[in-house]
Formats: C-alpha cells, structure tokens, sequence
C-alpha cells in the first residue's frame, strides 16, 4: 500500500443489467485530512456483500451508491490519526470507508474492534456475518430442538454459520445451495443434515424429498422462486427471517416473485419477518461471546475467501454475486 497515494475504485456507472468489471474504475486520490470529530484510516480488509449490489439500485438501510463515487462498502481499518475522542492510531474498527485505501471518517459512524487473529475473523463470524446469522436465526427464526430448519445460499458467508448455529440448538438442518461440490461440503465438512442444489433444476421436489416433514424455520438469502417453494413446504405457525434477496439484485428477477403470498402466510399462520443486524447491536457483546465459545469448542467452524490487492475488489464482488465463494469474501488491501 502506497503511503502517498489513495487508489479508489469508482462506480462509474450504474448497471442495468448484470454487473461487470465495466462498471468501475481504478483511480488515484489524495490522502484525506480528518477534520474535528473524525479518524483517519488505513484499510486492511474489505468486506464483500451482495448488499454492495443491492445499494446500486436505490436508497436501502443507507444511501444508494452513485456513478462516479467511490463505492461504498465496510471494512477493518487501523486508524492512523484521531481528531475524535475515544480513538488513537492502532486501534481497529469497522466502518463504511469503501473502497480505497484510505477515509476520513466521523467516530460516530464507527465501532471499535478487538485485536485478534485471525484478524479476518472480525468480518466474518464475529463481524456483520456472524452477527446476522445468530440474531437472524435465533431472535427472528426462534428454532426449537428437533425442528428442521432450511436456509438458502447456504454455502455463503451468513448461510454456512446459520446452519451451524441451527445444528448446535439440535435442530434438522437443510441447506440450499447452487452446485453439487458446495452442497457436499455443507453435508461433509458443516454437518448438515442434507442439502439441495437448486441449479439441479427441481428444487421442490427435493427440497420435499429432504424435509419429509415440512418446514419450520426457513432463513432466507434469496427470495424469487426458493422462496416460493419454501413457503409451500412450511409447516403451520413456521417463521421466516428475510435476511436478503440475491435473486433480485444482479440481472432479472423472477418475473412472478414468490406466489402464495399472501394466501399460504394466512393459511399457515406463518410469521414472515424482514430484519437488519444493527437493531441487534445492543446485544452484540453477548452475541460475540457465545460465537467465540462455538469457535473455539470447535462446535462452529470458520470459511473465509480472501482475495489479494484493491484492484481484483470489482473481480471479486463479480464472483461472488455468481456463487464462486464459500463462505465470507473479503479483500486484503
């Protein structure tokens, strides 16, 4: 990392359709001067997210990404000045300083992180990823033992540890994943119970072959047509946590969207609930500290895809968006 230049990557354009490397610019800026209330940080790690898609396409929990800006997203970064109490150079946070090297950002927009290692564990299974499985699963979805519990993208970063989760609270899990070698690794190396590719084409059916007594908790990632199926196999009073929709955020959506809504919600008396990890955030500490006594027993294991160098970020977001990634995508700056 040079100490004399900040390299960006712009959004030059908005995608209409799919995303591609097109759509960014690598550039050169100036190193920025924190002002009163702000720290100045070096990234060391990226967060990948299908969100970075979502926010191309409009306004959501935070403002919608521009062309020509630097394109949003959150990281692990050192602060290297302070103009804000609370913080001096060294210390670790995360915060939304995209993707570049360096960002002024305000200490209020900020959250101060432990010193660990591996540091990548910080943005995965005790960063926004491990986070939202575990409020995801555990304050929205409410699973019981011996109830079966289905999660899609499963394979991915939040997907792989809710299942895990589900599976230490004694629960049946099936996961959903796109490709028969992830769908092995969630059965072999995760412990899941079974696993359904539904690039096979028939995913109903399986997904009935592999939850023979319907559903009780279904975590969703993708919304569109696993949805639809999923709905049609819950069980009565079953709940749903919306945690994404990656079906809808690259290319074409499903053009009839998840039907049995609401009939089937009604019928079932199903409770279908949207969450965002920071409503949780007061809880975290607690949170944190079940996740690293699961890591550490050895109860919850650990995936992370790390990729080298600022410049391959647009390559990987690409990727991951197409389902090259086995759990968490970061970049190492």
């Amino acid at each position: 990392m040079n100490d004399t230049v900040n390299r960006q990557i712009l959004l030059v354009e908005k995608p209409t359709g799919k995303l591609g490397p097109e759509h960014f610019r690598l550039t050169n800026g100036a190193i920025p001067e924190p002002k009163d209330g702000e720290a100045l940080l070096r990234t060391r790690y990226i967060s990948l997210d299908a969100a970075n898609r979502a926010w191309m396409h409009g306004a959501t929990y935070r403002a919608a990404v521009e062309a020509n800006t630097v394109m949003a997203g959150g990281s692990i970064a050192e602060v290297v000045s302070s103009k804000a109490d609370g913080l001096k150079p060294g210390d670790l946070v995360f915060g939304d300083t995209g993707w570049q090297d360096y960002a002024a950002v305000p200490a209020k927009h900020l959250s101060r992180m432990p010193k660990l290692e591996p540091m990548t564990h910080l943005l995965s299974v005790y960063g926004v990823a491990g986070l939202t499985a575990y409020f995801g699963l555990l304050h929205v979805g409410k699973p019981r033992e011996g109830e079966t519990v289905v999660v899609s993208a499963a394979a991915g970063s939040v997907g792989s540890i809710v299942g895990q989760i589900a599976k230490i609270k004694g629960c049946r899990v099936v996961g959903i994943a796109g490709g028969r070698d992830k769908c092995d690794w969630l059965t072999s190396e995760l412990g899941f119970d079974a696993a359904v590719d539904y690039k096979d084409g028939a995913t109903f059916k399986a997904l009935r072959a592999a939850a023979p007594k319907g559903i009780d908790v279904y975590f969703d990632n993708v919304g569109g047509d696993i949805l639809e199926a999923c709905i049609a196999l819950m069980n009565n009073r079953g709940r749903i946590a919306c945690c994404g929709a990656i079906s809808q955020y690259d290319g074409v959506p499903s053009a009839h969207g998840p039907r049995g809504v609401p009939g089937l919600i009604v019928v079932k008396r199903l409770i279908m609930q949207g969450f965002i990890v920071m409503d949780y955030m007061d809880q975290r500490d607690a949170a944190l500290a079940e996740l690293q006594s699961w890591v550490a027993s050895g109860k919850l294991k650990v995936q992370e895809d790390v990729i080298d160098g600022l410049e391959n970020t647009p390559k990987a977001l690409i990727g991951l968006l197409a389902g090259e990634n086995r759990g968490k995508r970061m970049v190492k700056m």
